[in-house]
């Protein structure tokens, strides 16, 4: 099994979501649950972008000690010279450069020749690598670039001392099929990638930013850019926990794993919710509150006989734990169980009366308790 590196990126890309702004102790905080959470890279922040986010990568490389700490720059030597002078107290450190390389971005954005481009990439990575042993260098929007021009760019980043290659789908264009085929093409096209770790990086536009990133590791990237929660610029992300746990329960068709401990995953993704101030979504993937809630009748019957019935993941796997919500869909099995959980001794007829009292007040539409069913019948 391949070992698949976590980059995680809450603290810069997902901090790019509208209305968050983390203090450098806050974002100190969540490095620290990050590092123990078990991931390999923690990027936290641009350094040129403010002297805030400039605070806030230095916290981060003072409060962790063996993940590797990022910073994101520009193809500029102030870009580089600031993420360097940021990440001055990191025992590990990466520098992340990045520039776009699709015409689109180039003409319109950059204002740049693809061979102004291609200049930019061979002297920044050279500047940056001379400077630190770990450099990163990044193709905006590589899924709307030509192929044969990204090509000739993930080879001059190598050449100039890249350890990483990422090819982002900067604004959530692509599809599985598509992503996978860009990986196996700019192998083929550019075999210096053999050399280096190629990446993922994969944005949710179209909701297929996790299914985006794991088509990239089943095509040979053996690193995952991703966000707690799945935050981020638009619609966010590639979401952490959901690619660590696809990787987890389905090894049979995704051959990678990470050091992600899956049991510290819902305190970290409740810490970024909190600090963040965004809602975690009752149905989100293995974090939302109804991730292991099972309300329909057919189901709970299922799952009270063979909880593998409807269920993929042990819960317990995440500290957490499954339920069977009572609510209008709910079966007279999961309601004898709840009778019997509150301590009610009914006979067949008692429960048979006492859940037709409960379907009627649920058709209501309103949350309904036990207490209110057999408050009823006092009435």
């Amino acid at each position: 099994m391949r070992r698949i590196q976590i980059f995680d990126t809450t603290l810069r890309d997902g901090e790019q979501s509208p209305g968050i702004a983390l203090q450098p102790g806050e974002k100190a905080e969540i490095a620290r649950a990050l590092e123990q959470l078990g991931v390999d890279v923690i990027e936290a922040g641009f350094a040129a972008s403010s002297p805030g986010d400039f605070d806030g990568i230095a916290a981060v490389a003072d409060a962790v000690g063996r993940t590797t700490v990022a910073s994101l720059a520009r193809t500029t030597g102030e870009d580089i010279d600031a993420a360097l002078a940021a990440l001055a107290g990191a025992r590990r450190k990466r520098i992340h450069v990045f520039i776009a390389t699709s015409a689109l971005h180039m003409e319109r954005k950059l204002g740049m020749t693809p061979e102004a481009v291609l200049e930019r990439v061979s002297w920044a990575v050279a500047y940056a690598a001379e400077r630190a042993a770990d450099v990163e260098f990044s193709a905006e929007d590589a899924t709307r670039s030509d192929r044969g021009f990204l090509a000739e760019v993930c080879s001059a980043a190598v050449a100039a001392g890249a350890t990483v290659v990422n090819l982002p789908d900067t604004v959530g264009y692509a599809a599985p099929t598509e992503y996978a085929s860009l990986f196996t093409e700019m192998q083929e096209r550019c075999p210096e990638l053999a050399g280096v770790a190629l990446s993922v990086h994969c944005h949710n536009d179209l909701g297929l930013a996790v299914a985006n990133s794991l088509a990239g590791v089943s095509a040979g990237a053996t690193q995952v850019e991703c966000t707690v929660n799945g935050i981020g610029e638009r619609a966010g992300n590639a979401s952490l926990e959901e690619v660590v746990m696809a990787m987890r329960v389905r090894p049979d068709v995704i051959d990678g794993e990470t050091g992600v401990d899956p049991f510290l995953i819902r305190d970290a993704s409740a810490l970024v919710g909190e600090l963040t101030g965004y809602a975690i979504s009752p149905n989100k993937p293995i974090v939302g509150a109804n991730a292991f809630a099972h309300e329909a009748g057919i189901h709970q019957d299922g799952m009270l006989k063979d909880a593998r019935t409807y269920q993929i993941i042990d819960p317990t796997e995440l500290g957490a734990s499954m339920t069977l919500p009572l609510g209008k869909h709910s079966g007279r099995h999961a309601f004898a169980r709840a009778c019997v959980q509150a301590g009610r001794e009914l006979d067949r007829a008692q429960v048979d009366a006492a859940f037709k009292r409960f379907k009627k007040l649920a058709d209501l539409g309103v949350p309904v308790s036990l207490d209110d069913v057999f408050q009823e019948v006092r009435a």
